[in-house]
């Protein structure tokens, strides 16, 4: 029979390893550092710096306080070992709590240490001091201001996330958080790793590792773990270029995929010539960052002859985000069908197929 002890201690070390690691379960909960603490962390989205500089703290505390607890829970459940009385206690047990109890009170001095003078010592502030400027809270407010914004990169899950903003690459873990400025940054993928099957997709799926190389004094070299079917959305996000060594083989998304067969579908289109008296192209409404290149005409069939109608708006969308919109309109459980799917027109809703698709000349 399992004694009692044997039975808390294999507990205590499940649910300690799922709070130190928490899993999808543990996340849904709100069994995390930061929801626990999210009264006190403030908001993560209005003070990016700030909040993780206290996360942090809070996490490296917290996580050393996990062998004290696991010490005082079992005096409660096995009261017969006296754990109390050091005089009867085994010696084992002692030793145990002795070096538990080091390795709080140093952590404890630890955050004490980096929280004098508003938080000086802390280790993202050091880093924040090396990336140069006039002074770091000038850096922790440019990052913040950029984190606000809507349109920067975010993947990963719980505490281990990736940001990409205008300027800045971020990645936060556990206990640090990582920062490069992108203007002095090489990337180069390493390493890639293909599964058969994910635990949360149920499909096959490869990750790739980005190594960052820092070029600014100080700076350390740190990596990314990144789904592949992200590669393109954080390559556009990036104004550095990524190099990949020649045996890195990257798989595309099926958006991606798509998007290159849309595209060579509408260079083999014909072209579509503005009217003289036309004005000229505006950037496209839906990225309001490239110029709108694509205009949509019946080619399809002739006449009235099936689906697709003629469409009278002016240009407005640019090739990339046109595409996107008529893979978003499909079945999504279906890709096969997607080349010969239809659309219905963003802005009018008339419908067309991909052969109604014309590059302005």
């Amino acid at each position: 029979m399992v004694s009692v002890e044997l039975g808390f201690t294999l507990g205590y070390i499940l649910v300690g390893l799922c709070f130190v690691a928490p899993p999808s379960e543990f996340r849904a909960a709100g069994i995390t550092v930061q929801n626990i603490l999210a009264g006190w962390l403030g908001s993560e989205d209005l003070h990016f710096i700030y909040y993780h500089i206290k996360r942090t703290a809070a996490t490296t505390l917290i996580h050393a306080a996990l062998p004290l607890g696991y010490y005082a829970g079992l005096s409660i459940v096995s009261p017969h070992l006296q754990l109390w009385d050091f005089a009867l206690a085994p010696t084992p047990a002692v030793v145990y709590l002795a070096v538990s109890s080091v390795v709080f009170c140093g952590v404890v001095v630890m955050n004490y240490l980096w929280s004098r003078r508003g938080w000086e010592g802390h280790p993202i502030v050091t880093r924040l001091k090396s990336l140069g400027g006039n002074s770091w809270r000038a850096t922790a407010s440019s990052i913040n201001v950029e984190f606000r914004r809507i349109d920067k990169f975010s993947s990963g899950i719980g505490g281990m996330r990736l940001y990409i903003t205008d300027s800045w690459i971020l990645k936060t873990g556990p206990y640090n958080v990582n920062i490069a400025h992108q203007a002095n940054v090489h990337l180069h993928v390493i390493k890639t790793e293909d599964h058969v099957i994910s635990h949360e997709t149920g499909t096959s799926i490869q990750y790739l590792r980005i190594a960052v190389q820092q070029l600014s004094p100080g700076g350390k070299t740190f990596t990314i773990r990144l789904n592949s079917t992200e590669y393109g959305d954080l390559k556009n996000k990036l104004s550095a270029p990524i190099h990949a060594a020649r045996d890195v083989v990257i798989r595309q998304s099926l958006s991606d995929m798509f998007l290159e067969a849309f595209r060579h579908q509408v260079s083999q289109n014909p072209h579509y010539t503005l009217p003289e008296d036309a004005l000229p192209a505006e950037p496209c409404i839906g990225c309001m960052q490239t110029q709108s290149n694509v205009k949509l005409v019946k080619h399809c069939e002739e006449g009235e002859r099936g689906e697709c109608v003629q469409c009278y708006c002016r240009p407005m969308w640019c090739l990339e985000c046109m595409g996107k919109w008529f893979s978003s309109r499909q079945d999504q459980a279906h890709p096969e069908r997607w080349l010969a799917g239809i659309s219905p027109c963003p802005t009018c809703r008339a419908k067309f197929c991909m052969l109604d698709v014309c590059y302005i000349a």
